[in-house]
C-alpha cells in the first residue's frame, strides 16, 4: 500500500504513542481564499490506543459541550463552527473561524466541563432534534468529565 496517499490526513501524521492524554492540540489553521482563518484542533479525552468513551456519553458530551461552549461567551460562540467526536471515540475535533491558541480552546473547555458536571438534563435528547435520542448517558458524560477535570486539560500533548 502506498503510505505517501495518506499523508495529506493531518491526524494520520500524529505519532498517537507520544501523546499524554487530556490535551488540546492544535492542528492547523486553514486559510480562505478571501482571507478568512479557520483553525482545527483535537480534544483529546482519553489515551489513543489505551481507553475509549463510550458511544452513549460521547454522544451526551457532544450535545452538552455544543451547548455550554456557545453559552459561556456570546462572542466566542458566533466563532464555533462545529465540535465532533473522533470515530476513535477518544475525544472531539472542534473547527473555529479565526486563529486560535490552545490554551485559549483549554480554558473554554474547562469551564464547560465543570458545567457538566452540574447538569441534570441532555439538551435536545428528543427525536426531532437528535438522530440517535435514545443512545445517551448523562451519568458517562458527567465520568468522562470529571476525569478530565481531574487531571488537567492541557495543551501540552507530548509524553
Amino acid at each position: 500500500m502506498n503510505e505517501n496517499r495518506f499523508s495529506k490526513v493531518e491526524s494520520f501524521e500524529l505519532d498517537h504513542t507520544k501523546v499524554k492524554a487530556p490535551f488540546v492540540r492544535k492542528c492547523s489553521v486553514y486559510n480562505g481564499e478571501k482571507g478568512d482563518k479557520v483553525t482545527k484542533f483535537d480534544i483529546r479525552f482519553t489515551q489513543p490506543n489505551e481507553n475509549e468513551m463510550q458511544s452513549e456519553g460521547i454522544h451526551t458530551l457532544e450535545h452538552l459541550l455544543a451547548t455550554y461552549l456557545r453559552e459561556l461567551d456570546d462572542s466566542f460562540a458566533s466563532k464555533i463552527i462545529d465540535i465532533s467526536p473522533m470515530g476513535c471515540r477518544t475525544g472531539f475535533y472542534m473547527t473555529i473561524w479565526g486563529e486560535w491558541e490552545s490554551g485559549e480552546i483549554a480554558e473554554r473547555f474547562t469551564s464547560a466541563l465543570k458545567l457538566i458536571l452540574t447538569s441534570e438534563e441532555i439538551p435536545a435528547q428528543n427525536e426531532i432534534q437528535c438522530g440517535n435520542y435514545r443512545l445517551h448517558s448523562l451519568v458517562l458524560a458527567k465520568k468522562y468529565a470529571k476525569d478530565v477535570l481531574d487531571k488537567g486539560l492541557s495543551d501540552k500533548y507530548m509524553k
